[in-house]
């Protein structure tokens, strides 16, 4: 009679590959609901007084489970900045494709992406104002928007040069381009009654019709129809 330790095992069966996936897709939720959580108390407390122990209770979860995931308070921020970020450049980019190939089309998406409210809420103007005053002395911040935010710049750096004439400085106009739509993003955060999403846009358009006169109209590019996209009500 064979004893137990010397009995054939079985095989232990497979673990069902749904199981495996709704393990999974729990992890990720989970982690999104931190992220989420952590958005929000950026927005409402700011960074220095953001604690695991708010974020957990934002989420409706355990303060174990915040640990769980990110170990600390550091590690947490860092996967929330990479969160926006990435949801950030994601958004743009997927305005510029469907833009088609004209120049003027893809700049007026560009443009019209950053009041767009998936990226664009108060929640999370506050949470990247939150972000902005640290960066300067967290270089693992800078590093991680840095590339990102140079690949928008040539963007804007290449279309503005392709709708610019003989000397004018694609580089210069780019930049001041830019700087306007963080500066709106700014006022939109300080909030007040003489500005929202759809003004915000409204600004920006007409900037762009005065810089870029023969290539828009504050109804769209003038190489194609591509009406003014007003941002939905918040």
């Amino acid at each position: 009679m064979l004893k137990t330790a010397d009995r054939p095992r079985s095989a232990s069966p497979k673990e069902p590959e749904a199981d495996r996936k709704g393990r999974k897709a729990s992890k990720e939720t989970r982690r999104l609901q931190l992220i989420e959580a952590t958005i929000d108390s950026l927005a409402k407390r700011g960074y220095a007084e953001t604690t695991m122990a708010d974020v957990a209770d934002g989420a409706g979860l355990s303060r174990g489970i915040v640990n769980f995931h990110f170990e600390s308070k550091d590690k947490l921020l860092v996967a929330t900045l990479k969160h926006m970020s990435d949801e950030y450049a994601v958004h743009w980019r997927d305005a510029l494709d469907k833009a088609g190939d004209d120049p003027a089309r893809k700049l007026w998406a560009v443009v019209a992406a950053d009041f767009d409210r998936a990226v664009c809420s108060r929640r999370k103007l506050a949470a990247w104002c939150a972000f902005w005053g640290e960066a300067k002395s967290r270089p693992t911040y800078q590093a991680l928007c840095g590339a990102r935010d140079i690949d928008y710049q040539n963007t804007m750096i290449e279309l503005c040069s392709a709708l610019t004439g003989e000397g004018v400085d694609p580089v210069r106009i780019a930049l001041g381009l830019s700087a306007m739509l963080e500066g709106l993003w700014l006022r939109l955060m300080m909030g007040g009654d003489d500005i929202n999403r759809e003004k915000a846009h409204e600004a920006a358009v007409e900037h762009l019709v005065v810089v870029f006169p023969n290539h828009f109209t504050r109804e769209g590019p003038k190489s194609g129809k591509a009406p003014l996209r007003r941002p939905r009500a918040a």
